[in-house]
């Protein structure tokens, strides 16, 4: 009796200490991965001054979130729209290319987005919405593939920004990026802490590069943005 108690004890004790290694391995792969992809971005990271200087990009690529009822920007959204419709003023791209989730009849975040532009006076055939970016991955995958965009300004948060431009590299994009933080956000170490798992994720995805949920013909971005409205659109 002794002897088998023993042996579940060394097992006991063995397998904690496997399962120890592995969660070291694990943390230490995890934070490897998220400083890899950091640290390959940080330099693709522009000032607005600086990304308005560039030349021959296609467009600004303004990535979407939450939209509250009535469509009203959050705080985190209208920060991005700010900032790209900055860009656009001082002439950084000929385009704005409106980036979100539109995947239900009653929620639509491009939709607000472009209502932001034109309300600022920017010409509704230079803003395209694109209404299947379901994710940082799907929308670096549209911009290419569907709005045949080659070279890119990427405006989202910072913490953000090194994660959807090692996407965009990934799939073959030259992207740059501008923070849009203009404020403290509440939630940004829930946000920070979840960011590394998102890179994590997406490192993943960026290799095996899976198809976005929705394709479909090509919309050149040099084009006519009024195309990508849709029947419910009011822009004239």
């Amino acid at each position: 009796m002794r002897k088998i108690k023993k042996f579940f004890q060394k097992t006991y004790v063995r397998v904690l200490l496997w399962l120890c290694v592995a969660g070291i391995l694990g943390g230490c792969v995890v934070l490897g991965i998220d400083a890899m992809v950091r640290l390959s971005t940080a330099d693709r990271i522009l000032a607005p001054e600086a990304a308005a200087a560039m030349e021959d990009v296609d467009c600004i690529l303004v990535l979407g979130c939450l939209v509250k009822d009535g469509g009203r920007p959050s705080d985190m959204l209208l920060d991005r729209l700010t900032r790209g419709v900055s860009l656009y003023q001082m002439g950084a791209a000929p385009k704005l290319l409106m980036s979100g989730d539109h995947g239900r009849e009653n929620y639509d975040e491009v939709d607000a987005m472009k209502h932001f532009a034109v309300d600022a006076d920017i010409d509704s055939d230079d803003v395209f919405m694109d209404h299947a970016g379901f994710s940082t991955y799907e929308s670096m995958y549209r911009a290419k593939e569907i709005f045949q965009a080659k070279r890119i300004i990427i405006v989202t948060q910072e913490y953000h920004l090194y994660r959807a431009i090692y996407i965009a590299e990934s799939l073959g994009l030259e992207a740059y990026g501008v923070s849009s933080d203009y404020r403290a956000y509440s939630g940004q170490v829930r946000m920070d802490l979840r960011e590394i798992l998102a890179r994590v994720k997406d490192f993943g995805t960026s290799l095996l590069q899976p198809k976005p949920t929705f394709l479909g013909e090509a919309i050149p971005i040099w084009g006519d943005g009024d195309l990508t409205n849709d029947e419910n659109s009011d822009f004239t």
